[in-house]
């Protein structure tokens, strides 16, 4: 299951800033090609907006922005990112706690089939976070915790995702950040998955690192050459194999977003708008609910 659900689990995380910086030696290689991380625009007579798709969690050094990009990003008045606030550590933790601790929850390892739970106490010991602590969470709170470990195993650095990287230019500048949802909307998502599926969010951390790496770097590739259809497939793929993750975490989000560009439609103004590449490709993505209201996204990167 990692390697279905671990990019979107991740890219939220790297959105919120959970863990520490990871150490970089290993990190997966994106596959050169000739395209460039894709990007489209939606307009009318006085209206522009660019929408980018990023790649949360990126090795560091990775080189992804073009000409194209930065014209894009320059023209722009406001930046709209899936969380405007990513760098307010204190929500951060007042919503986790808030949302993520409950009584009289079974002790963690408890939470994992018994064949996985030697590697959960594995990993637990090597994030450094006392168990008692972990006991306290919620399942999709523990597992959210313990993906420092999985940034280590992956050699990617959190802060050097594409939001991070345009984010503090861009408030250093004055221009205003946006965001199409709160740090309480993302973890509300997990907070309302049926126990079973956080289970099986938690026991997917506990699979092969190497395979993990694998799977990693193959969605890195298609991001970074454009490969939409790859990216579409990558998250079809992994999602239809869970309808109530894939409901929460993709499908309704995109169907909000897609009303909130039609409705911004109607001001004035430019916008850059930058999220996850999962919700740009596939059948469900923004582009094709716009479509459904009668608004074209034209490729333009």
């Amino acid at each position: 299951m990692i390697g279905r659900w671990l990019g979107r689990i991740l890219g939220t995380l790297a959105g919120l800033g959970l863990a520490a910086c990871a150490p970089h030696a290993g990190a997966p290689r994106a596959e050169r090609g000739s395209g460039h991380p894709a990007m489209w625009k939606v307009s009318d007579s006085d209206t522009t907006i660019y929408l980018f798709g990023t790649f949360h969690l990126l090795p560091k050094g990775t080189e992804w922005r073009t000409p194209a990009f930065e014209r894009a990003l320059a023209d722009s008045d406001e930046l709209v990112l899936e969380i405007g606030n990513l760098d307010d550590q204190m929500a951060l933790a007042g919503t986790l706690m808030r949302l993520g601790v409950s009584p009289g929850l079974p002790p963690i390892v408890e939470r994992v089939p018994a064949e996985k739970r030697k590697a959960l106490e594995a990993m637990i010991a090597e994030s450094g976070i006392p168990v008692a602590a972990l006991d306290k969470m919620e399942t999709w709170a523990a597992g959210l915790m313990l993906a420092s470990v999985t940034y280590k195993q992956l050699g990617i650095d959190p802060s050097a995702g594409v939001e991070r990287t345009i984010q503090g230019p861009w408030k250093a500048s004055g221009r205003p950040v946006l965001g199409l949802e709160t740090v309480e909307d993302q973890f509300g998502l997990f907070d309302r998955l049926p126990e079973e599926s956080q289970r099986r969010f938690l026991a997917a951390m506990l699979d092969s690192p190497a395979q993990a790496k694998k799977q990693f770097a193959a969605m890195l590739a298609a991001w970074s050459r454009g490969d939409v259809a790859g990216i579409a497939r990558t998250f079809d793929d992994e999602t239809l194999a869970s309808s109530d993750l894939r409901d929460a975490l993709m499908t309704k989000r995109n169907a909000k977003w897609a009303d909130w560009l039609k409705k911004r439609l109607e001001r004035p103004g430019t916008l850059f708008v930058a999220v996850g590449a999962g919700h740009l490709a596939g059948n469900d993505s923004v582009q094709r609910m716009l479509a459904a209201e009668g608004i074209k996204a034209e490729r333009i990167q």
